[in-house]
């Protein structure tokens, strides 16, 4: 196999115009280079290259990458074949390689992944903490092999050794999120997991992409800890279980979206091969695409406590925006589905064939949780007309609108004119200046707002990375959100933000889009607290509420600061 000296040098030698030319007629575009896209045909040109950073992007199929995934598509072959065409074309020697894959650093990151998932898996003995623990709460041992389940040794550096002697090297190890560097201690890096059952994150295909490691000691602060967001592992794409469930899905003709990956677990070893979780994270466009590849249904049994009740009112939204029909299960308290298959399987199927529409399934919970006719009002205002905006068929909203009337004994048009009035009030929320670049990079991601703004912000970045500009960009996204800006991003939003802003944009050309992701996640931050709100009022929780209607108040304060 090559090694990466060898991919290297091909790239010093040629560049990724040099490899385009041949096959498509470009011309100059500003920064970039455009001709017409040789996947499809098109009128328009819409195929662009980066000679600066290597790399392509093709608008009307969606397509990019770098010279080598260029020649896989253009000639039929794998990275072996590409590789080759390519070194002879460069003039260089493929020279062997005495370790595992290198088809590319992404795929490098792959085998870092495998090879870590079988070292979990080898350290996982009858002997350890975590056997015992897996046991107890009820997994079998086929279960446990099927999943790839492991175990992190209680040791600091065991994986990095383990991965180091296979030939990986430290800025590998660092990006594939295996490893971390110490604080303060410059060059000391140690296992990012530790004492702890692992459960392999895998994509579509079977991929392992990243860890969920649960912790053994009762002292760690973090119960869970995810891989963090990598070049393989981006949570807002990936769906734990989907791997197994996703021929269920379409034989069942629905997901099952359950809390965590004990659950989804538990789940499957009973049979209910259909289910799935997110991957610590917020459910996304991407995950709601990614489910209807397989069915368009979805019944979401996730917590019933107010946080989880905000949630899947949230995600129930996303779903139904998109056209899926949406279904909810109301769970005894404190309990969740692996717990329910731990003490009884029988008990499981008369919970999910209770299974109640979206709309019913709050309105239900409204009316069961609150005496108060005032309440009940405020709380379906609140929490079931946002779900009634959002379903796509005239037909099954109406039928709806005559559901939420009935249960409320009020009239029809008054839930009309409710539902009217949201959507009036959207309309004027949606005109909020928003640039031509930010429009254009919103074209077709299958992001939420906050997502693609910050993912057009992250590609402003590393378009312009020394600019005045870029350093404004991070200063900014640090006080919205607390944390520095991530540098994981597509190849459209790169290419989009790049021809939309020039060879040389002005430090303010992103005001607009800085302005309108402040206000997306204020929104965001203030949907949850609204739903927490009704949810607390439903509940007579006064506590609760007061904080939940001071939180709202000043959300909306700074909500209007960024018009």
């Amino acid at each position: 196999m090559p090694n990466r000296d060898t991919v290297q040098e091909i790239k010093e030698k040629l560049s990724v115009l040099d490899v385009v030319q041949p096959y498509v007629k470009m011309m100059r575009s500003g920064k970039y280079w455009k001709g017409h896209s040789p996947f499809n045909k098109e009128k328009t040109p819409s195929f662009f290259v980066s000679p600066d950073r290597g790399t392509y992007y093709c608008f009307s199929s969606g397509q990019g990458g770098d010279m080598f995934t260029f020649i896989e598509k253009m000639e039929g072959v794998d990275f072996r074949g590409a590789l080759k065409i390519l070194a002879d074309k460069a003039g260089v020697s493929i020279q062997a390689y005495d370790g595992g894959i290198d088809h590319s650093f992404t795929e490098r990151l792959r085998d870092a992944h495998a090879r870590a998932g079988q070292f979990f898996v080898r350290t996982f003995t009858k002997e350890t903490p975590a056997w015992k623990y897996a046991l107890s709460r009820g997994l079998s041992e086929e279960t446990i092999s099927a999943w790839g389940i492991g175990y992190a040794p209680d040791q600091w550096r065991a994986l990095l050794e383990e991965l180091t002697t296979a030939g990986f090297s430290q800025k590998e190890l660092l990006q594939s999120g295996l490893v971390k560097e110490a604080d303060g201690k410059p060059g000391t890096f140690y296992d990012r997991f530790r004492n702890r059952l692992v459960f392999p994150i895998r994509d579509s295909a079977g991929r392992t992409v990243g860890f969920i490691g649960r912790a053994l000691s009762e002292s760690e602060p973090a119960k869970y800890l995810n891989s963090p967001e990598t070049e393989l592992f981006k949570k807002s794409e990936v769906l734990f279980g989907i791997d197994k469930a996703k021929d269920s899905i379409r034989t069942r003709g629905y997901v099952l979206l359950v809390e965590g990956q004990m659950d989804v677990v538990h789940c499957h070893q009973a049979g209910f091969t259909n289910a799935i979780a997110i991957s610590g994270t917020a459910l996304s466009s991407a995950h709601i695409t990614l489910m209807k590849r397989y069915a368009d249904n979805v019944v979401f049994m996730l917590d019933s406590d107010r946080a989880g009740l905000a949630a899947t009112a949230r995600a129930a939204k996303l779903a139904l925006s998109s056209g899926m029909h949406v279904k909810a299960v109301a769970l005894p308290e404190g309990k969740d589905p692996a717990d329910i298959l731990s003490q009884d399987t029988h008990d499981f199927p008369k919970h999910l064939s209770e299974a109640q529409s979206i709309v019913e399934f709050f309105l239900s919970t409204i009316l069961r949780n609150e005496q108060n006719r005032h309440k009940q009002i405020l709380a379906t205002e609140t929490i079931v007309i946002p779900l009634l905006s959002a379903i796509e068929s005239p037909l099954e909203r109406d039928h709806f609108i005559g559901v939420v009337a009935n249960g409320l004994g009020i009239s029809l048009d008054a839930v009309r004119k409710s539902l009217s009035n949201r959507a009036t009030v959207a309309k004027g929320m949606d005109g909020v200046r928003t640039s031509q670049m930010e429009e254009k990079v919103f074209e077709g991601a299958p992001l939420s707002p906050v997502l693609a703004r910050a993912e057009a912000l992250c590609a402003t970045v590393l378009n312009y990375p020394d600019s005045a500009l870029s350093k404004r960009i991070k200063d900014e996204y640090l006080r919205i959100m607390n944390e520095p800006l991530g540098d994981t991003v597509s190849h459209h939003a790169l290419f989009e933000v790049g021809i939309a802003l020039g060879e040389q944009p002005s430090p303010d050309a992103c005001d607009d889009l800085i302005r309108s992701f402040e206000r997306s996640v204020l929104e965001e931050q203030y949907e949850d607290a609204l739903a927490q709100l009704r949810i607390a009022q439903a509940q007579g929780d006064l506590d609760a509420q007061k904080k939940a209607e001071v939180i709202c108040s000043q959300l909306l304060k700074r909500i209007a600061t960024c018009t």
